[in-house]
């Protein structure tokens, strides 16, 4: 049985990857993190224990695998005040099933930084125990021993086992507000999907541990959208039979429209040509059995298996989001989805990949552009520069983004080397700077049993180089970045709302467009039974 805590004592856990050179390098923050916090947390008169310890012969001190995970939590009181620290991303379902067993207060919290992807990994926790029905408090500062205000909600959590935050930006989708445009462009799509079906096609479910990115098949079902389950195995010989002449043609096809390959000579730590051929490969194969199940959007999980066998996917993801995109034919002779996207959900986040199905069909049927992509919240901070004083996201993803994202297009984009620590095989990036222009964003997610959509408004803004630069060197600088500025969202709010680790983003050609694709968006999802809610407000400062 669990030794009784003492009072006053707040015990705290960290989950961590469970790629070991993750844990090995991203280290030194956590620990970091976790000294200042618990300083923070002996001004306030409590004392801070680890509910695990130090690996010695790993370097870490992360909890490294769900197992790992039960074995700890299983020796916890049940009753004690927990912190879930987290400076790093993390795979939630490493600590998911010991929080459900939790009784006492939990917490997550956050540093406020980039280094490495420490609110990423909160965020998908907290979306995972949201949609798990645990009740949970979480708190995020840039510098704990300075941040009153997080010091004064720290308090109160100590001291109540709980801690809110206000969210007066998000309200009701309401139906009477949307333009007659919008109404009838959901009623003829919603009529469509009911009659005619659509199939998201699953390369995997459950990547990187994260629980809040599957949707169980019967919320799906009044949507119209249903799952093919593929195997990764069936992609990779997909590759085997794509042959060398196939991968050189998109191979080509990428290097006529200028994009810029940052190759090196060893591949252990740069990007070779060969790796790029595979992803080639990996592209082609995407596509046609895509094809041959009928699906109408893709989700690769890729990571745990995969990243061991072949280069990484995301320029493939990226290729496949794009309008121009490298011709691919099935067995007919036709091509795929000819002069279209082909919608990919990155790391098989099947709410992005409903939430993108949404998205294409209501950005095509009013002649908006379709292409769409998935990004994480991976930081934000004000511009240093001083060019803007808006407050500034960054939007960051692995290299999944569409050509047409990009300033510049293909000659404005970089294929890097993905990191070693993550991907051992390589693989090049699609990264490029995402141009200026009117968003939507949004996120599907699921909450007391149900599917839900939050949705908003925002832009992309061009910063100077100096300061982009900055921002890519606080992160990870092979990836593509999106400066994004939220409408009538706050930093807090956005992380007080927001129930996942990514969100999806798409362009309309002014604001007024955006407007109409986001009503015409909350529409369809309201009329396929998704609880839908806006947050904030249009470019001019109006509610929707």
């Amino acid at each position: 049985m669990a030794k009784k805590t003492p009072a006053k004592t707040v015990l705290l856990v960290a989950s961590g990857d469970l790629r070991l050179s993750a844990n090995q390098n991203c280290w030194p923050e956590q620990e970091k993190m976790e000294n200042e916090l618990k300083k923070v947390v002996s001004l306030l008169g409590y004392s801070v224990k680890r509910a695990h310890s130090f690996k010695k012969d790993e370097g870490h001190g992360f909890i490294g695998s769900q197992r790992e995970g039960m074995e700890i939590f299983a020796k916890i009181d049940r009753k004690a005040p927990i912190i879930v620290a987290e400076a790093v991303w993390q795979y939630s379902h490493h600590v998911l099933a010991g929080l459900i067993s939790h009784q006492g207060p939990i917490l997550t919290v956050a540093n406020w930084s980039g280094t490495w992807p420490g609110l990423v990994g909160m965020l998908n926790l907290n979306g995972s125990l949201t949609k798990a029905g645990v009740k949970y408090s979480t708190l995020w500062s840039e510098d704990f021993q300075t941040d009153k205000s997080f010091q004064k909600n720290l308090e109160t959590w100590l001291k109540t086992g709980t801690v809110s935050h206000p969210t007066a930006q998000v309200r009701k989708y309401a139906p009477k507000k949307a333009p007659a445009r919008a109404k009838s462009v959901a009623e003829k799509i919603a009529k469509d999907l009911d009659q005619n079906k659509a199939i998201m096609g699953v390369f995997d479910e459950f990547c990187m541990g994260m629980y809040n990115a599957t949707i169980p098949d019967e919320l799906l079902f009044s949507t119209g959208v249903y799952k093919e389950r593929l195997s990764q195995s069936a992609l990779l010989y997909g590759m085997s039979q794509v042959s060398n002449a196939e991968a050189e043609e998109v191979y080509n096809f990428i290097e006529k429209k200028g994009f810029n390959f940052h190759f090196g000579k060893d591949g252990k730590t740069e990007l070779v040509k060969k790796q790029v051929i595979e992803q080639c490969k990996m592209y082609v194969a995407a596509c046609r059995i895509g094809d041959a199940f009928g699906c109408d959007a893709l989700g690769i999980q890729y990571q745990q298996g995969l990243k061991d066998m072949c280069p990484a996917s995301d320029l493939v993801e990226g290729m496949l989001n794009s309008t121009d995109r490298p011709p691919v034919k099935n067995a007919k002779g036709e091509i795929i989805k000819k002069g279209q996207p082909y919608p990919h959900f990155n790391e098989v986040d099947e709410c992005c990949g409903l939430d993108a199905i949404f998205t294409n069909r209501v950005h095509l049927a009013l002649g908006q552009p379709p292409e769409t992509t998935l990004h994480d919240l991976r930081w934000g901070d004000w511009d240093k520069s001083g060019s803007t004083d808006e407050y500034v996201w960054v939007f960051l993803i692995s290299g999944g983004a569409p050509i047409e994202h990009h300033t510049g297009g293909w000659k404005g984009s970089h294929g890097y080397r993905q990191p070693a620590m993550y991907f051992p095989a390589g693989g090049s990036t699609l990264m490029g700077v995402a141009h200026p222009g009117e968003l939507v964003w949004s996120r599907i997610y699921v909450e007391d049993g149900k599917l839900k959509m939050d949705v908003g408004r925002g832009k992309a803004i061009e910063l100077p180089e100096e300061e982009t630069r900055r921002r890519l060197e606080e992160t990870t600088p092979q990836w593509p970045i999106m400066h994004f500025v939220s409408y009538g969202v706050s930093r807090d709010q956005m992380m007080a709302r927001h129930k996942a680790n990514h969100l999806n983003v798409a362009y309309a050609k002014d604001g007024k467009a955006a407007d109409l694709c986001l009503y015409a968006k909350a529409e369809l999802a309201r009329q396929l039974g998704i609880e839908v809610s806006i947050c904030g407000t249009n470019d001019k400062g109006e509610k929707l």
